[in-house]
């Protein structure tokens, strides 16, 4: 998008998700050096949560990537990073812990899951498609292409505010199972909840960010009708 005035909107989204991701990058590599005491790897803590709650047709994967570690609703799978798949850290146990809390939201129809994966193929449609009908409305000048411009990046918005109750009642899912099945001490869990705070606060930021974008995309619109 061009760059104008109307920027300094995105600036404080800017440096909270700046910010957001240095601490969900140094929180993890700390925890990440430090083993449990039950010396559980993230998939074996995975697979026992998951059996624990009867999902025992999921399996567990690896995947590519540092912190690319995701529950997939649609086939039912869960993927872990190679660091939490194979390490024995209280990060890798947190974020493992995590990823199930989300399949067992799965599991028990949780609505702000199913709110957010029912609103996917529009929001992979809108994120981009958006920009694309704002640009040509701006450089046409037809006010339109505008205003459905701005309605599709509605929808991006919508799924990251939907997507903060999730992520969060994942990680508080994650934290009374770590407690009650004794997989972490008390000590241990203030390590995997800082973890998991940390990556709940790069969500903040990007709900942040969308609706600073939305704001900034209404106020352009609104000024090229002055």
């Amino acid at each position: 998008m061009i760059f104008d005035s109307s920027f300094i909107i995105l600036i404080p989204a800017l440096i909270i998700s700046l910010f957001a991701q240095h601490k969900i990058n140094s929180t993890f590599n700390k925890y990440l050096q430090i083993n449990s005491l039950n010396g559980y790897t993230g998939a074996q803590v995975a697979r026992m949560l998951l059996d624990h709650n009867g999902l025992y047709d999921i399996p567990v994967e690896i995947i590519s990537g540092k912190l690319s570690d995701h529950y997939d609703p649609s086939n039912r799978v869960m993927r872990l990073s190679r660091d939490v798949f194979y390490g024995a850290s209280i990060a890798s146990i947190g974020v493992a812990a995590h990823e199930t809390g989300h399949a067992i939201q799965h599991k028990e129809n949780y609505v702000p899951l199913r709110l957010r994966n029912s609103i996917v193929p529009v929001v992979n449609l809108s994120s981009n498609l958006s920009w694309i009908l704002f640009i040509l409305g701006m450089f046409l000048g037809w006010s339109g292409l505008f205003r459905l411009g701005i309605l599709l990046f509605t929808a991006v918005v919508l799924f990251q505010l939907i997507t903060l109750p999730v992520e969060f009642d994942a990680s508080r899912r994650a934290l009374i199972i770590l407690e009650n099945k004794s997989i972490l001490s008390n000590d241990e869990l203030v390590g995997a909840k800082s973890v998991l705070s940390a990556a709940a606060m790069t969500y903040v930021a990007a709900a942040l960010m969308a609706i600073s974008q939305l704001l900034r995309l209404i106020l352009i619109s609104n000024r090229s009708r002055d």
